[in-house]
């Protein structure tokens, strides 16, 4: 692996705070008498480059049971990856096991007060937030977590993960730069589906243009889907003007959505189709309904760059969420050159221009949520393109 070859590599300046054994560890897996090498994962221990001063604790259900392990295990060493991409010699990552709890959290956020961290990266969940948020008020250290819950943002807490309803202005914005001005709306009767099309028709608003057909359908039901299906294909057919249809489904509802759509006489290639963030996703092309369609999502060059690397380094895929993680650690070296005290105040960690991640652009807003720089994406054939790219700078504050 990249990762171990360079730790090899610096074996003696790099100091690993955990157990004695991590050393011997080390020592084994880079081919002293008896290592065997091949994958193996960093140790839980604090990761310090020389002279490493500033603390960065790391809170993730690193024991967690099922899926969660394995995403708290991709956060963990996306965070790992950027903290040696940059080389910044006064960090020290301190990675806390959370269990998934909300006091497991709580008494890892107390370890890492007492450990001296300045800044906090995770949790990964909204009640693991909740037991986190008190400690590191308390202590006065801000928390840059990945859950989505935006209940659980403010007075401190931010949430670098992409939140629902976020992407929808940047669709409608371009949708309405080619002309599209009537909507038609058809959305899952979810808490997603009620936020994305809350987000929708306020931007839809803003830009002057109208929504006048709309449908909703059940949630985990393919059968319910055919009848709003229907009354959207009945209105446009009546002669209702409709210039695109707005679908925020995911990927676990398009694929029965999709051809009810094209049975129906609605393709993208005679309504226009936009989504949400929820689009992407490996072979949205499939459903051959959506080709053509537009949605707004991270450049794909950065994910992809970002995957590649990971895989070269860990010898594994990464979970999508794990670039968060890239993220957040890129977020926290950008800034660890400023004197103690001043490095993660509110003012810098909430700076117009932002910050630059494996995902492009991004800020963390003074409510304690955060904004992307997001590409338009068009669903084609083996793989979406980029019609309308992602900025490279934030234009205006957004409040």
């Amino acid at each position: 692996m990249r990762l171990l070859q360079f730790l090899c590599h610096r074996l003696g300046a790099i100091r690993l705070v955990a157990a004695t054994s991590v050393v011997a560890v080390l020592f084994v897996a880079c081919g002293a008498p008896g290592g065997g090498g091949g994958n193996m994962d960093l140790p839980a221990g604090a990761i310090t480059m020389p002279g490493g001063t500033v603390k960065i604790a790391l809170l993730l259900p690193i024991t967690a049971s099922g899926s969660t392990r394995k995403i708290a295990k991709g956060l963990k060493q996306a965070a790992e990856l950027a903290l040696f991409d940059f080389d910044n010699p006064n960090i020290a990552l301190v990675p806390k096991d959370t269990k998934g709890t909300p006091d497991g959290a709580r008494l890892a956020a107390e370890s890492a007060v007492r450990d001296g961290a300045e800044l906090i990266i995770g949790p990964l969940f909204a009640q693991e937030v909740r037991g986190v948020a008190q400690v590191a008020r308390s202590a006065g250290i801000p928390v840059i977590a990945f859950s989505s819950d935006q209940k659980v943002a403010g007075n401190g807490v931010y949430l670098l993960s992409f939140l629902a309803g976020r992407d929808v202005p940047r669709i409608v914005s371009f949708a309405m730069s080619r002309g599209k001005r009537n909507f038609a709306v058809l959305v899952p009767q979810t808490a997603y589906g009620r936020i994305a099309e809350a987000a929708f028709a306020k931007a839809v608003a803003a830009g002057g243009g109208r929504a006048p057909v709309r449908a909703s359908f059940p949630a985990g039901s393919s059968s319910g889907m055919a009848g709003p299906v229907k009354q959207i294909a009945n209105a446009i057919k009546s002669g209702q003007k409709v210039d695109a249809l707005f679908l925020p489904a995911d990927r676990s509802e398009l694929p029965s959505l999709a051809p009810l759509l094209a049975a129906s006489g609605i393709t993208s290639a005679n309504v226009q189709f936009i989504g949400t963030g929820q689009w992407d996703f490996p072979n949205v092309d499939r459903q051959a309904a959506l080709v053509g369609g537009w949605f707004p999502a991270p450049d794909p060059k950065g994910w992809s760059n970002f995957a590649q690397s990971y895989s070269k380094t860990f010898d594994g895929t990464p979970t999508r969420i794990a670039s968060l993680g890239y993220d957040a650690m890129s977020l926290a070296v950008s800034l660890a050159e400023n004197p103690r005290g001043q490095r993660y105040t509110f003012s810098q960690l909430t700076r117009e221009s932002g910050f630059t991640g494996a995902d492009g652009l991004f800020r963390l807003l003074p409510d304690g949520t955060s904004q992307r720089g997001l590409a338009v994406l068009e669903v084609a054939p083996g793989a979406p393109r980029v019609l309308s790219p992602a900025p490279r700078a934030f234009s205006a504050p957004s409040n």
